[in-house]
């Protein structure tokens, strides 16, 4: 009984630091449901009413929303779920990303929320330890850089490695604190981070030996993200390498509707390659890269200059999250370099990463790609995390990754279906009539509010005009159905080539539909079974 009274009331705290000033009126448990209806009913009123409001208030109000439903099904212990939702939160945190400046108020809303959210995922959900969480070596980092506090002075240390070449390793007083944690209650963490060192040493240690960096570099991944290609920050940053969108942008990695390049582990290793060299080429010290990777090469100038010294431990000015940093990637370093002498095993059955690629040349469905691979569909996302949908990028030249020793027989499967089952459109054209609303054409094609706004580019989602043409984006490149196409709701159109021996009824059959209706969508006359080789049918599948 005390963990759900503790339960509600974390609960009732939390509503009210999401909706502020709104939620002042609380005084008991149950009148707090009343704020939450009252809140939410004078944002939708002011929707309505105030034509000027962005996608912003929007996108926070969804995102609240989503957290809610986080802390119950936290307290129901439902992982998977939990899961989900956090999913569900950062792809809204990515598209307030993508829409551009924030005025003043949206900034402080949006802080308030990630203030909370952060404190939520790192210190309050249970379930979060039992998942392979995109934030999972962010609260690793917060929970340690809370625990230990680096005290800078002069510099003493012992000299573990020091090769030419290579990243010097020390350890000193504060990287044998944090080896300590990752020995004792960061434990399970660092054992994951040292599977996926094994899966992905084979891909990124060959493009830092292309790059003629360190080959210690590949632990500075391992603290920023855990070695996750789909790892994503309260501070917008994303990938293995943690890049935020404008420094990404600046490397060459590019975010669209169909992918975000700074999940790809090989692109984004080449950009991390190049940004390290630039800022060691700043400061002639290794050290100082890590710090500035971390904070900025501002900041590490300004302590620099500051201290007159290019020694990190003697740089006081630095922000504490910088100066626990560099104690933090030498310690990882340092076990991940001989894990058998900390206590950790090498584990010899994962498979490692590697894959060959194939070229498409138009937009294709990951189911179709996946079942022509012989795979499952996650496993083909897991080698191309990058795609943000559920298909292919439009344009020609998209290298898919494929498993190794799969893409002969991908090749042979893929040319063996038919043209309109391997590609589909992942678009289609609505021109906005009299009464229709962003919302009521989302409903009509069941895709995202959210989804069609970005495609479109909409910055305020209650202003389109009668006549406007918006593109509406497909889920998984098919069409559904609506009263304009002749396809019922909620049914997706497939078009099925005769083969020899077909008949309607075997065809109906085999997709689940009558003969009848069959005859209807494709203007067959009723009582003729005539059909040919080689004729296409239109077929709407629930």
């Amino acid at each position: 009984m005390n963990s759900i009274l503790r339960a509600i009331v974390f609960l009732l705290v939390l509503t009210r630091a999401l909706l502020g000033s709104e939620a002042k009126s609380i005084s008991s448990v149950f009148p707090s449901a009343s704020v939450f209806t009252t809140a939410t009913n004078d944002t939708t009123s002011n929707i309505t009413v105030d034509e000027t409001r962005n996608r912003f208030p929007e996108i926070l109000k969804d995102a609240k929303l989503l957290m809610s439903e986080v802390i119950i099904s936290d307290f129901n212990k439902d992982t998977l779920e939990v899961a989900f939702l956090l999913s569900k939160i950062f792809e809204l945190l990515i598209e307030a990303d993508q829409i551009g400046e924030m005025n003043l108020e949206d900034k402080e809303e949006f802080g308030r929320f990630n203030r909370t959210f952060t404190d939520l995922y790192t210190h309050n959900l249970v379930t979060v330890q039992n998942i392979n969480a995109p934030v999972m070596a962010e609260k690793v980092w917060a929970d340690i850089s809370e625990a230990i506090e680096i005290e800078m002075g002069e510099t003493k240390f012992t000299v573990v490695e020091d090769r030419d070449g290579h990243i010097p390793l020390v350890r000193n007083k504060q990287v044998d604190q944090y080896i300590n944690y990752f020995q004792t209650k960061g434990r399970k963490q660092f054992q994951i981070w040292l599977d996926r060192y094994v899966k992905y040493k084979d891909l990124i240690l060959p493009i830092l030996k292309e790059h003629e960096m360190p080959e210690e570099f590949m632990y500075l991944a391992m603290i920023e993200s855990g070695l996750n290609p789909k790892a994503y920050s309260k501070a917008k940053a994303s990938g293995m390498w943690q890049f935020i969108y404008s420094t990404g942008k600046t490397y060459g990695l590019n975010r669209d509707w169909y992918r975000d390049e700074r999940r790809d582990p090989v692109k984004a290793t080449h950009a991390a390659c190049k940004y390290l060299k630039d800022l060691y080429t700043l400061f002639d010290n290794w050290y100082l890269t890590l710090a500035a990777y971390n904070c900025g090469e501002g900041r590490v100038l300004r302590a620099s200059k500051l201290h007159q010294t290019y020694d990190f431990w003697q740089m006081h000015s630095l922000p504490r999250e910088t100066r626990n940093y560099i104690p933090y990637f030498l310690s990882a370093a340092i076990i991940a370099r001989t894990p058998d002498a900390y206590g950790f095993k090498v584990p010899k059955n994962i498979k490692p990463f590697r894959y060959e690629t194939i070229t498409l040349e138009k937009s294709a469905d990951i189911a179709v790609l996946a079942r022509v691979a012989g795979l499952k569909p996650n496993v083909l996302r897991e080698y191309n995390p990058e795609l943000r949908q559920s298909a292919t990028p439009t344009e020609a030249g998209y290298q898919l990754k494929l498993p190794v020793e799969s893409k002969e027989g991908f090749i042979a499967a893929w040319n063996a279906i038919p043209e309109e089952e391997r590609f589909a459109p992942q678009f289609v054209v609505h021109r906005v009539r009299y009464g229709e609303s962003l919302w009521t054409i989302s409903k009509k094609y069941n895709v995202s509010i959210h989804d069609l706004a970005a495609v479109n580019k909409i910055r305020n989602r209650n202003k389109v005009r009668v006549g406007q043409k918006l593109n509406v984006p497909l889920k998984g490149g098919r069409v559904w159905g609506n009263g304009d196409n002749g396809g019922p709701p909620g049914y997706s159109k497939r078009v099925y080539r005769v083969k020899r021996g077909d008949t309607l009824g075997q065809i109906a059959e085999n997709f689940g539909t009558r003969a009848s209706k069959i005859r209807r969508w494709n203007n067959l006359k009723y009582g003729s079974h005539l059909i040919h080789v080689g004729q296409k049918l239109v077929i709407w599948v629930k």
